[in-house]
């Protein structure tokens, strides 16, 4: 019987095969009938695929568990009653708005702002529409469409002139995060001008109040020994009359000072953590101090009169935490606890959009290796937390260049280090944007 020859003994690929096994394998008769079956091929280009992909899985992440940067945005649209789930690349709400083509009617209102940027994966976007709205303003009606949330707000998104004393009501129920309704009639209860002189210095206040007596009282005003009012505190106030306030004694002095603006701020589960939106703009006040000067040169205050009232601005602060489980996955194993997770994805999605090759500066993309002059730049961010210089980084593993894992281990000890806890880096990190 004649004996067979060793499979493509003679061929170039044989002669070039240095492995032993390799050759008895490309030799062997079995090889030859496996190499001829109809799924052969497909099959081991699939099985040699997986087995790439395994290796860059394994070798870019030094063995961490699964893990992808973002290179694009899960980005959840709540409008008309509805939710939206899609993938993005837009870098703002408007952005992404404009490319689904939901359009914006009179009135409807957008959280968060329209310029808000997408960082985030499992980012939320809350759409309210519009819905008809009567102002009552004296003897003026206007009719408007609004979705704002107080009555203030709606008033100013009807583009209608408001003083910080005008008082603006409704029945409308006044819950600034469920929002459920909007009552359909608004009453603007109008502040009258008054000229104010305080001692020598004149001002101008808008007022609530029928009679001079109710104005001093409105404002707090007490008349010490010496100190008279005129006209009558039984006058009634007209628009822009004239009060004075007269002082027996000592020289006087009268500055103003800012009133800062007050904050009123209300935690919203239906908006992305650390997003926000206002739901009323405010404004800060003033006030007018008058001072007796003594005559061992200090100051006595014996008067403060605010000439403008603070308008408190309404902040909802977005609550939503949805995490991917492959970042909670990594995050996990570099030790941090559940608790800092809120903080931790919403610093690294800013910072890198979860990229551990990331240099700073660059956007929108991440890079399979970088140059060791940037890792070593005392001047350029490297990595999840943007180490600057990267290889700060190398005391927590050989592998820092490109170990999400070995990066998050960093950045917690430089956030507990540098702020004391994850929980300070961020509220840091919110009040210096991007640092």
């Amino acid at each position: 019987m004649r004996k067979k020859k060793p499979l493509l003994k003679t061929g170039h690929f044989y002669k070039n095969i240095k492995a032993p096994w390799l050759k008895r394998l490309v030799q062997y008769p079995l090889w030859h009938k496996i190499k001829s079956h109809p799924v052969s091929l497909p099959l081991g280009a699939f099985m040699g695929l997986a087995v790439i992909s395994a290796a860059l899985i394994f070798g870019f992440s030094g063995g961490s568990p699964e893990f992808q940067p973002i290179n694009s945005y899960v980005v959840i649209i709540s409008h008309g009653h509805k939710e939206q789930t899609v993938p993005t690349k837009q870098k703002t709400v408007g952005a992404l708005l404009k490319k689904l083509n939901i359009h914006l009617g009179t009135g409807d209102v957008v959280e968060p702002s329209l310029e808000t940027r997408i960082t985030q994966d499992n980012f939320r976007i809350n759409i309210y529409r519009a819905v008809p709205v009567e102002i009552v303003d004296g003897t003026n009606l206007t009719y408007t469409f609004s979705a704002a949330a107080t009555p203030r707000a709606i008033v100013q998104q009807a583009g209608i002139k408001l003083y910080p004393a005008d008082l603006v009501t409704s029945s409308m129920t006044n819950n600034l995060v469920s929002r459920v309704s909007i009552d359909p009639r608004i009453i603007i209860d109008r502040s009258i001008p008054i000229n104010l002189n305080v001692y020598g210095t004149q001002t101008s206040i808008r007022t609530h109040a029928k009679t001079v007596a109710e104005l001093l009282s409105e404002n707090h005003i007490n008349l010490a020994n010496g100190d008279s009012v005129q006209p009558d505190p039984s006058t009634l106030l007209t628009p822009n009359i004239q009060v004075f306030l007269l002082h027996m004694g000592q020289k006087i002095q009268s500055i103003t000072q800012t009133i800062p603006m007050p904050v009123q701020t209300v935690l919203d589960n239906s908006l992305t953590f650390g997003t926000s939106a206002i739901r009323q703009q405010g404004s800060a006040g003033q006030e007018l101090i008058t001072y007796e000067l003594n005559a061992n040169g200090s100051e006595t205050p014996i008067q403060t009169v605010v000439t403008v009232p603070a308008v408190t601005e309404i902040i909802a602060q977005g609550q939503a935490v949805q995490i991917p489980s492959d970042k909670e996955a990594v995050m996990s194993e570099a030790g941090i606890s559940p608790s800092d997770y809120k903080y931790v994805n919403y610093i690294v999605s800013n910072e890198s959009g979860w990229c551990p090759t990331k240099v700073q500066g660059e956007i929108g993309y991440c890079p399979g290796y970088v140059p060791a002059s940037y890792v070593l730049s005392e001047y350029v961010g490297y990595g999840l937390g943007q180490a600057t210089p990267g290889n700060k980084m190398a005391s927590f593993g050989s592998d820092w260049e490109s170990n999400p894992v070995t990066q998050l281990r960093w950045a917690a000890s430089y956030a507990a280090a540098r702020y004391g806890s994850w929980a300070a880096a961020y509220y840091h990190w919110t009040q210096y944007y991007n640092w």
